[in-house]
């Protein structure tokens, strides 16, 4: 007899098990919120084009300030490399010394075994066959003696300094050590940063790009505007400190019947300016080549290595480093910096350009950039740290 039984339509099966309409519905749910999940971000988690370059901007002067670090470091590992190798080299000459010393003493003590003259007793004079081999015996003996001393002497100190000299070495290398850690790990700093500041850049589009470079220009303008607003104050406040020059000469004048002495402060501007001069030429040269991280030129440099060369040119020494140079003369108001003065920037003082008037510097300003010609303002007003007037 046949089954009036309705027959069931078949459900989905989940690991061989037959499941109802609703759970493959809830499951369905699941697999799409598990697909939102994992699925790219969208455009309203993609960051702003300020945000990217807020971001990237950080990077290259957290790259600049390992730059600076690297310097440093290289800077110092090159004082110790020296130091190392002179007290190597001093180490073996004292060890030379003292082999000299030693292979001394040993000539006495064969010597002595040689002819017996070891302390004098009744029975070495004894051995003697006539009166005058027991003179010349002793003096022989006492020479020996005497010179024995000297030698032994000779010997303790030449022990003495190298040893020491050899504890210096030994220390010195382990700071040597220390300090290529140091410089190893602030390249790898510098890299790390422009490597994250590249991937950045990487992921924007072509349209991106373009409003990023339509930001910049516009950022660009405002400093360039500052800095001939900057450059306006500095041409009145020179015009009136010429007027009270000459103020001030036209009453010397009447006073004095001998004329036209130089005063020591001008004279020193005048010495100034001539060096400043110099320094600008050189780096003005510079204009085009690349800014490369730890470079000191000729084809290329950093910051640091920039100014540091500029003024090389004119004569004066500076330190490698923003750090250090930023002490190697006297801070200036920004309303007062001359042609040739250094202009630091950020509180860390990680960069470094050189001033060239008109609210102008010339800098290497970043990885991927030249040196070029570029207003004090750049990165805004508050960037500035300080002005210093290197010689």
């Amino acid at each position: 007899m046949a089954s009036h039984r309705k027959s069931r339509t078949p459900g989905p099966r989940v690991a061989g098990i037959r499941t109802p309409v609703l759970a493959t519905a809830a499951l369905t749910s699941v697999a799409l919120l598990s697909q939102t999940a994992n699925a790219a971000p969208t455009d309203d988690d993609r960051p702003s084009l300020e945000e990217v370059e807020k971001k990237v901007g950080d990077l290259y002067r957290q790259a600049e300030s390992a730059t600076e670090k690297y310097n440093a470091a290289k800077e110092k590992t090159a004082k110790q490399r020296k130091q190392v190798d002179t007290l190597l080299d001093d180490v073996a000459k004292r060890t030379q010394k003292l082999n000299e010393a030693r292979e001394e003493l040993g000539s006495f003590a064969a010597a002595q075994y040689r002819t017996g003259a070891g302390i004098p007793d009744t029975a070495t004079f004894l051995l003697a066959d006539t009166p005058q081999d027991i003179f010349d015996q002793s003096q022989l003996m006492d020479r020996m003696t005497g010179r024995q001393k000297v030698a032994v002497d000779d010997y303790v100190t030449q022990q003495s300094e190298t040893m020491k000299r050899r504890q210096e070495a030994t220390e010195s290398l382990e700071t040597l050590t220390e300090s290529q850690g140091d410089l190893k790990t602030a390249k790898a700093t510098v890299q790390k940063k422009l490597g994250d500041a590249r991937e950045l850049m990487a992921k924007l589009t072509a349209e991106e790009k373009a409003r990023l470079a339509a930001i910049e220009k516009k950022k660009q303008q405002e400093a360039a505007r500052k800095a001939a607003e900057l450059a306006r104050q500095q041409a009145e406040r020179q015009k009136a400190q010429e007027e009270a020059a000459q103020q001030e000469s036209g009453t010397s004048d009447s006073s004095e019947s001998s004329g036209s002495a130089t005063s020591p402060s001008t004279s020193t501007d005048s010495s100034y300016a001539a060096k400043a001069e110099k320094a600008i030429a050189f780096a003005r040269a510079q204009i085009g080549k690349p800014y490369v991280w730890g470079a000191t030129g000729p084809g290329s440099y950093d910051c640091s290595g920039l100014t540091q060369a500029a003024w090389k040119a004119a004569g004066v020494t500076l330190p490698r480093t923003t750090y250090d140079q930023v002490d190697a003369g006297t801070t200036v108001p920004v309303s007062q910096a001359q042609p040739g003065d250094l202009v630091f920037f950020y509180d860390d003082i990680t960069h470094v350009g050189i001033y060239i008037g008109n609210g102008m510097m010339i800098h290497a300003p970043k990885p991927g950039a030249y040196v070029r010609e570029e207003s004090v303002y750049y990165d805004g007003e508050s960037s500035i740290h300080s002005i210093v007037r290197p010689a």
